[in-house]
């Protein structure tokens, strides 16, 4: 008895995360039936911009030595350091 009880349990769980997921599913199917769903998904997905839009990527330079601080110079030092 206590071990159908258990399997009873498992087995229930399983159907209640299948059921959460079939309605993410059907939601994102759902979405993906707009254009902007579409749009949000090839932007997100794939990468890609509507025509005359740029894309700007901003990579970490990891050997880059970390920058100097500076604490004199006040605001015409902070400029000064901000462009070399």
């Amino acid at each position: 008895m206590q071990e159908t009880g258990k399997n009873k349990k498992i087995a229930e769980d399983k159907v209640a995360q299948l059921e959460e997921q079939k309605e993410k599913l059907t939601s994102d199917t759902n979405s993906l039936q707009t254009d902007e769903g579409k749009e949000k998904f090839f932007r997100e997905n794939l990468g890609l911009a509507k025509e005359g839009e740029d894309l700007i990527v901003v990579v970490e330079d990891k050997n880059k030595e970390a920058p100097e601080s500076t604490d004199s110079g006040g605001f015409w030092g902070f400029f000064k350091n901000w462009f070399k």
